[in-house]
C-alpha cells in the first residue's frame, strides 16, 4: 500500500512510499518506473525533495531517515537518532537542513 506521493521541485520525478518499506522512483511525465530504492526494514512514512531535486529524505517506522541520491540511485546517508516512528520530514529550501519529527515527541533538525 503507498502511503505518500511526492513530486520533485523541478517535475522530473515523483516517488511513492510503501508499507513495504521501499520507495519507487518514476519518471513525472509519463508515469514510467524507474527503479525502487531499498535500506529502511519497516515501512516508508514520508519523503521531502531537496530544492534541487537531486537528494530525497525519506522517514520510516524503522526510526530512521535517509539522504537518497537520485542521479546515482543509491543511498548516501543513514541518520539514526530518533527513538520511535518517524512522521514528518521536510527539507530547509537552501538545502542545508532536513526536519524530522517522530512518535518519540522530538523534533531534530540533521544538517549538511
Amino acid at each position: 500500500m503507498i502511503i505518500q506521493i511526492s513530486f520533485s521541485p523541478d517535475s522530473f520525478f515523483f516517488v511513492s512510499a510503501s508499507f513495504d518499506k521501499s520507495i519507487k522512483l518514476w519518471e513525472g511525465k509519463s508515469g514510467k518506473y524507474i527503479t525502487t530504492f531499498r535500506g529502511h526494514v519497516a515501512s516508508v512514512y514520508q519523503v521531502a525533495w531537496s530544492a534541487d531535486s537531486r537528494m530525497l529524505v525519506s522517514g520510516s517506522k524503522d526510526t530512521t531517515l535517509k539522504v537518497w541520491d537520485i542521479e546515482t540511485k543509491k543511498l548516501m546517508f543513514d541518520l539514526p537518532g530518533h527513538a520511535d516512528e518517524i512522521y514528518a520530514v521536510d527539507w530547509a529550501p537552501d538545502g542545508e537542513r532536513v526536519a524530522s519529527g517522530s512518535k518519540d515527541h522530538m523534533l531534530r533538525i540533521w544538517r549538511n
